[in-house]
């Protein structure tokens, strides 16, 4: 609790720092933070008057106090904790930001979003851990167990209670998306009108690029990149969040077609299905919601997610499709 009054005083005190300098000055021109955390690279732009330091405190900030929430790779994160089977541990107002959005996608896309799916994903030699050769019916059976959103609760006094003491929390597929999100927020009360805040290829923009004057504009890379970078699509976005999901570095020939095929986990069956769906990018109002469709929009049939996502006014989606020869077809929807 102590580090998160800390995090909203100094959101408080940039706030103040603001006011001051935008009295005497209208900032004109974009500064640039980079860093590393979350395992991966930041990039944000944004426009303001107010010392690059001082936001530079508000970000690292953030991530110190998300971390400490979300991040299962903290022993000591309140996940973490939840994990081992602590059922005493009050879940902050982020984590419970992440639950409901979480049970929200987990319920639109009928279960194939799922945060508990970590064990079977590991199981078959698709996650960090190591993998179970040859995994049995019996053992996939155990795994499945212990998955199922509908097997964990958030009580109203903001603890986590699981079915299984073992069932496995893991909110990677969206928490990304929710701390680009909070970043936005942040940089947008202390008087930021125009910004991007890009984490790990998962963005959320604001306003207008201060290069061009228009909407922001973003490249999508191409699936597989050879000696030269390619993009598949370039695209605006003004006000939204767009989030992809991939996983054709890691593929495998069908001998018999010649086909590339990936590999997905379906949380529901506890099975591993062929899919030539290599990769997929969701535009949406914030990131963390993007970023949790990506994920599911990887793991469920084309066909259902196109509905979805044509049901939705509020997202976009596009898949890259691949076919033999390494040609790849791109379907959209409300794109």
């Amino acid at each position: 609790m102590r580090s998160i009054l800390m995090g909203f005083r100094l959101w408080n005190s940039l706030a103040l720092c603001w006011a001051l300098y935008s009295c005497n000055q209208i900032p004109t021109k974009a500064n640039y933070l980079q860093g590393f955390e979350l395992g991966t690279s930041y990039n944000i732009q944004y426009i303001s008057n107010i010392p690059k330091d001082k936001i530079q405190k508000g970000i690292d900030s953030i991530f110190n106090i998300l971390n400490k929430s979300l991040s299962t790779y903290l022993p000591q994160s309140d996940i973490s904790k939840i994990n081992r089977g602590d059922t005493t541990v009050v879940v902050d107002h982020h984590f419970r930001a992440v639950f409901e959005k979480a049970t929200e996608v987990w319920k639109a896309t009928c279960g194939y979003f799922d945060p508990t799916v970590g064990a079977l994903v590991n199981a078959y030699g698709f996650g960090p851990a190591k993998a179970i050769n040859e995994l049995n019916l019996q053992q996939k059976d155990s795994l499945l167990a212990l998955t199922g959103w509908q097997k964990v609760k958030l009580k109203n006094d903001h603890t986590v209670v699981k079915e299984y003491p073992f069932v496995y929390l893991d909110f990677n597929a969206l928490a990304k998306g929710y701390v680009v999100d909070v970043i936005g927020d942040f940089l947008y009360k202390i008087g930021n009108k125009s910004y991007m805040v890009e984490i790990g290829g998962e963005i959320v923009t604001k306003g207008n690029s201060p290069k061009t004057g228009k909407a922001w504009k973003i490249a999508i890379d191409y699936p597989l990149q050879g000696a030269h970078r390619k993009f598949l699509q370039t695209l605006t976005l003004h006000n939204q969040a767009l989030a992809s999901s991939g996983n054709y570095r890691k593929y495998r020939i069908d001998t018999i077609t010649g086909e590339r095929f990936v590999h997905s986990v379906n949380p529901l069956t506890g099975s591993s299905k062929k899919t030539n769906i290599l990769s997929t990018s969701v535009k949406a109002p914030d990131c963390m919601t993007a970023d949790a469709w990506a994920t599911a929009l990887m793991v469920m049939p084309l066909e259902k997610g196109k509905t979805l996502i044509e049901n939705d006014p509020q997202l976009e989606a596009l898949w890259t499709v691949a076919t033999k020869d390494n040609f790849f077809v791109v379907e959209s929807k409300n794109w």
